[in-house]
């Protein structure tokens, strides 16, 4: 599987891919995630403009997307019921969605993530189960809460090579 930057005519891909997604995770026990629409386009071309947007390609085909950048997120720098293992500079993976044509093409986007920079945050819902399975299989630990920027509350994941 090749991982490279979105490119901007592929927008309608992704919404695609986002659609799907939020109609699996309701089916899944996880409907209040991605309400509305979410992500929505404008987020979308922001993600695609800044660089951080990223698509995961088999046989020519867009199988899943997500957002990875190197660096500080806001919302995680207060953790609650628990702490993150280090606090060495760190990447981050958000809005990672698959079609669900590829076995274990969303695992495979957050393996890469990890080659990047040997220090992975990432957070999910509570209702969020496969997710959660997800990054517990792949090596990551539950560290405790944090906050969106809105104030909902995520599960806070990380993994690390380096402690």
């Amino acid at each position: 599987m090749e991982i490279r930057k979105t490119k901007q005519e592929e927008i309608d891909i992704l919404l695609q891919i986002y659609a799907g997604a939020r109609e699996f995770m309701a089916r899944t026990g996880n409907p209040n995630q991605w309400c509305g629409g979410y992500p929505s386009r404008e987020q979308l071309c922001r993600d695609i403009a800044d660089g951080i947007s990223y698509v995961a390609v088999e046989d020519g085909e867009i199988e899943a997307t997500f957002v990875y950048f190197h660096g500080e997120d806001p919302t995680y720098r207060i953790i609650e019921d628990g702490s993150w293992l280090n606090d060495n500079p760190y990447g981050v993976i958000h809005r990672i969605a698959s079609r669900g044509r590829v076995k274990g093409a969303g695992a495979q986007c957050i393996l890469w993530g990890f080659a990047q920079c040997g220090n992975l945050r990432m957070d999910t819902h509570k209702d969020n189960k496969v997710m959660q399975h997800v990054l517990e299989k792949n090596g990551f630990v539950k560290c405790g809460r944090i906050y969106l920027a809105d104030g909902r509350p995520r599960i806070a994941y990380q993994k690390s090579g380096i402690l």
